[in-house]
């Protein structure tokens, strides 16, 4: 996403249908399909990502053709900025993100209505989410696609150092070859790595952290759906073995958002053996806080996700590790088997193209969290 210093952002506007009372679910749709549409190089697209889907949200102004879309966010735009505040925790810089504009029309599309906030349960709008999330996926994996890499690059300011491809674009056979990257061997240093039992970060991410889901429930996420056994698959598909759901009560989560610039693979949070994996259909929502936060709003447990279950190896107790599908998320990949033996910090996975989440569940007892950060 494309930071703003928090500074300089004076007005900062939540998504809401009162912003826009004149835009119904239908301008949002078209708008999307229009974003989705300019990136299709093969059909006379766009090949700047910054002028399409990943326009930063205050730069709507710049692109006229959304006010034909949706009445009254050109305007909108020029007054607020729409995304989330980040810390470093470990250096302390505070920074803005500035929520890239398909994901604003996305979240425009769970709450739309003029006299009061109506929540997305819409057949065809949540029809219209999953495809163009697959049109952008089939889009991306295109051999076309390639001539968005180097406006990719420059929006978000990638370090191309650390690639472990070096040849750009000509090395990579599509735009999805690039967003789910390799980096070089030491590019990222595991925390602790020498230490048995300690855990790391499972991505490059927007880490939160909570004792229980309890917590979690009651700060962040506030679906009223949320529970473990919801999150989780209650019943093994035949010839899969999983924990007993009631291992994790009162258990601690770990929530790793993974925004669009960011290295898209995903590692091992500890020393693990590999378990099952379930696939849980369902929807194609934005995985951003603003709708994380909503309360009645149940994207985690509403989206689609695949769950691996692991095996901590200096205490064989259970992990589970979701990794949660979102708007223009094309697939999420595991390069690990049943039976593996991984270390902290080597791959599990990756996503194809879009912002995603994974979201570890662990057993109580089995990790223990950092104190609270206090510097905002």
């Amino acid at each position: 996403m494309t930071s703003l210093p928090p500074e300089i952002v004076e007005k900062v506007a939540l998504v809401h249908p009162d912003n826009l009372p004149h835009a119904g679910k239908h301008h949002y749709m078209g708008a999307l399909h229009k974003l989705v549409q300019d990136t299709d190089i093969s059909e006379g697209g766009v090949h700047d990502v910054s002028q399409t889907i990943h326009a930063p949200s205050h730069t709507v102004p710049s692109h006229p053709w959304l006010q034909k879309y949706i009445p009254g966010l050109e305007t909108l735009a020029a007054h607020h900025h729409v995304g989330n505040f980040v810390v470093i925790r470990g250096t302390g810089e505070k920074f803005f993100e500035s929520m890239p504009i398909y994901a604003r029309i996305g979240m425009h599309l769970l709450f739309y209505g003029r006299l009061e906030t109506k929540l997305l349960h819409n057949d065809i709008v949540e029809a219209h989410l999953r495809e163009q999330s697959i049109k952008e996926g089939i889009v991306f994996n295109a051999i076309e696609s390639v001539a968005s890499i180097l406006s990719f690059i420059d929006t978000y300011k990638i370090d191309v150092d650390e690639l472990l491809i070096q040849d750009i674009p000509g090395g990579y056979k599509c735009f999805n070859e690039f967003f789910y990257r390799k980096l070089k061997p030491g590019a990222r240093l595991v925390e602790n790595a020498d230490i048995p039992g300690s855990f790391c970060s499972a991505a490059d991410c927007r880490l939160t952290v909570f004792e229980t889901v309890e917590y979690a429930r009651e700060f962040w996420v506030k679906g009223k759906q949320f529970t473990v056994s919801n999150l989780l698959s209650p019943e093994a598909p035949e010839g899969k073995e999983i924990p007993v759901l009631s291992t994790f009560d009162n258990g601690s989560l770990a929530i790793f958002r993974l925004a669009p610039a960011d290295y898209h693979r995903f590692h091992s949070p500890a020393d693990v053996i590999v378990g099952d994996v379930i696939d849980i259909e369902g929807q194609y929502y934005t995985v951003n806080p603003q709708a994380v936060n909503e309360s009645g709003f149940d994207v985690f447990t509403a989206n689609r996700r695949s769950i691996l279950y692991l095996i901590h190896a200096e205490s064989k107790r259970p992990i589970a590790f979701v990794a949660v599908g979102a708007l223009l998320v094309g697939s999420i990949n595991f390069t690990v088997k049943k039976g593996d033996r991984v270390k902290k910090g080597e791959e599990l996975g990756y996503f194809a193209y879009g912002g995603s989440t994974v979201i570890c569940v662990f057993p109580p007892g089995l990790v223990q969290l950092g104190p609270p950060w206090e510097g905002w």
